[in-house]
């Protein structure tokens, strides 16, 4: 099986990822992180246009899947999964990991959650997990809602009894306890592989972590690795498995 990980970046570079998804249409599982859905507005605060219907966009040129829409802002801002319909589908949902009760609104502030799906391929069921970490505005190393939120992620990981794939964008850098937290008894794929960056030129920071894959000891891993595609200022992240 394959996945795709990808922070969409509110679907800023249009072309670009549209021909991207054209072209790995074939691919099993997409999760994606920053995607609209049918919104009235944008919630970011800058001049930055966005897709404002990513997800109806996918859904035309994903036909051979199903797409499941979790959203974390006025309905119609959050996370998505896209999942062929080949698949044995058994469940899906999501649990809250960050609550951010006084959000303005506006701005990347905002509450989080985990979205999850079972599946089942040859008889074998996973687990995926698709996570959009919190923003604080202090940088990406740890703090005490970001630990929180790890715990929460642990919590559930740890409550399930099949092979599991966590995927998204973190917000967080790889030498800290929060990271730690979630790699526990778990294959951190951007550490084993030696990844250096998971961000595009589009990203002007210094900062070039932010996405990661953690496959259980269960998941047998054919291939993993970042994707060149420059179809947002995060990479995608590409996942062979069974």
């Amino acid at each position: 099986m394959k996945l795709i990980t990808l922070n969409i970046w509110g679907g800023h570079v249009h072309e670009q990822l549209r021909a991207f998804i054209k072209q790995h249409a074939d691919t099993d599982i997409f999760c994606f992180q920053e995607i609209y859905k049918m919104a009235a507005h944008k919630i970011s605060t800058d001049d930055r246009w966005v897709n404002l219907d990513s997800f109806s966009e996918f859904e035309d040129l994903l036909p051979n899947h199903t797409g499941f829409f979790r959203p974390v802002v006025n309905n119609a801002y959050g996370i998505a999964l896209f999942i062929k319909n080949e698949f044995t589908f058994l469940g899906e949902g999501e649990i809250c990991i960050h609550n951010a009760p006084d959000y303005s609104g506006m701005g990347p502030a905002h509450s989080r959650n985990l979205q999850w799906i079972r599946v089942q391929s040859n008889s074998k069921t996973y687990t995926i997990m698709n996570v959009h970490g919190l923003w604080n505005g202090l940088g990406k190393a740890d703090s005490p809602d970001r630990i929180d939120q790890s715990v929460n992620i642990r919590n559930f990981m740890d409550a399930q009894d099949t092979p599991i794939i966590l995927c998204g964008d973190f917000n967080a850098r790889p030498d800290t306890k929060s990271i730690a937290l979630l790699a526990h008894e778990m294959n951190n794929l951007i550490q084993t592989h030696n990844i250096t960056s998971t961000r595009t030129t589009l990203y002007p920071k210094e900062e070039q972590f932010a996405d990661y894959v953690f496959t259980s000891p269960d998941i047998k891993v054919h291939t993993f690795e970042v994707l060149h595609d420059v179809v947002s200022d995060h990479a995608p992240l590409m996942l062979d498995f069974d």
